[in-house]
């Protein structure tokens, strides 16, 4: 494995508990231990924990930082009260995707953003580069570590670990007791939450939260997860080529706001269609899993895009894509073709997500 990866500081452990590692965004990660089915089935069983140290965090505090982020940003933090997060998007010019991310309000003056592992540097160097008077930035990444614990019996095992503490509501995000922050998101379409601490305590978390009950996941699972419940994976779903109305996210822009990077783009697309979407696929015939970058092709032939996301889903027992497809090809019901290694394969686009 290359030396210029980095490295979570729960790699050990993860060696340990007989994890596959592979490069993930420049980290090393795992992306397995037992098998991707188990896993996955844990998950949407029971519970599973999920190693998302390779994130970023990253403060934002000033009296100006909300009116900055709504500028930086698609969503609208000013209606977002202390304890409170939302998932939003930073844009370029052109209205693409540079970054998905998850804003939280900690408190009046003071915003933790979560953002992708692989964009780190990329995101810092941005908003670095449109800073404002009254805003300052503080990159915590090499700090934390965090664990994604996902699925219906998340609760209880954080009851077991936190007897005294509550999880926050949905969306939410709390302080508990040691300096630990908890936030009630996720990545699985399962019931959850993110759990951040210091960087020398992660590996002590992790193994209490498996003797808690949770299984420990890799990113082969995270990837069908998410995929069953069409979660864009940034990089592969959402890029700087690509919209968030594009790729059906525009729920997550408020063209309300006055302005903000990227918005006469949106809107423009908003309001007379954009020439594209991400959309869902199913593959009908037996075949192999599908996977990114395989062509997709009409009935006669066309090539028409190429697969963004493809896995087989585990739940469902057959092949699942998402694709950017020209308008006439993306609605539900519309037969394709996925070209599979020079063999083309049955399959028809489908209403989001996968599993209902």
């Amino acid at each position: 494995m290359s030396d210029d990866l980095l490295h979570s500081p729960l790699e050990a452990a993860h060696i340990a508990l007989g994890a596959r590692l592979v490069p993930f965004g420049g980290w090393s990660m795992p992306v397995q231990y037992s098998s991707i089915l188990n896993e996955h089935a844990s998950v949407r069983n029971h519970v599973g924990v999920f190693d998302i140290s390779h994130m970023g965090q990253v403060f934002v505090t000033g009296a100006n930082q909300l009116t900055w982020l709504d500028h930086l940003l698609t969503n609208n933090l000013s209606k977002l009260q202390p304890g409170e997060g939302q998932y939003t998007m930073m844009l370029n010019e052109k209205g693409g995707v540079i970054d998905d991310l998850i804003a939280y309000r900690i408190s009046e003056d003071e915003t933790l953003l979560v953002i992708n592992a692989s964009m780190i540097p990329e995101d810092v160097a941005w908003m670095e580069a449109h800073l404002q008077d009254g805003v300052s930035l503080r990159n915590e990444s090499d700090a934390w570590a965090g664990l994604a614990v996902q699925g219906p019996e998340a609760a209880a095992a954080f009851k077991k670990l936190f007897p005294a503490e509550e999880l926050p509501e949905r969306n939410g995000i709390s302080e508990i007791a040691g300096g630990h922050l908890v936030c009630r998101t996720g990545y699985t379409g399962e019931d959850g939450f993110e759990f951040f601490c210091t960087a020398a305590d992660g590996a002590d978390f992790l193994h209490a939260f498996i003797s808690a009950g949770a299984t420990p996941c890799g990113l082969g699972a995270r990837d069908t997860l998410r995929l069953e419940k069409c979660y864009p994976l940034n990089g592969n779903d959402l890029s700087p080529e690509h919209t968030p109305v594009e790729a059906g996210l525009g729920f997550f822009c408020d063209l309300e706001k006055p302005e903000f990077i990227g918005r006469e783009i949106l809107a423009e697309q908003k309001a007379n269609k954009p020439k594209q979407r991400l959309t869902a696929i199913e593959v009908i015939q037996k075949g192999p899993p599908p996977r990114p970058h395989y062509s997709v092709l009409s009935t006669d032939g066309e090539v028409i895009g190429e697969l963004s996301s493809g896995v087989l889903s585990p739940t469902l027992g057959k092949g699942i894509a998402m694709a950017y497809l020209p308008l006439a090809f993306s609605k539900p019901g519309t037969e394709v073709l996925i070209d599979i290694r020079g063999r083309q394969f049955q399959a028809i686009t489908v209403k989001k997500p996968f599993l209902k």
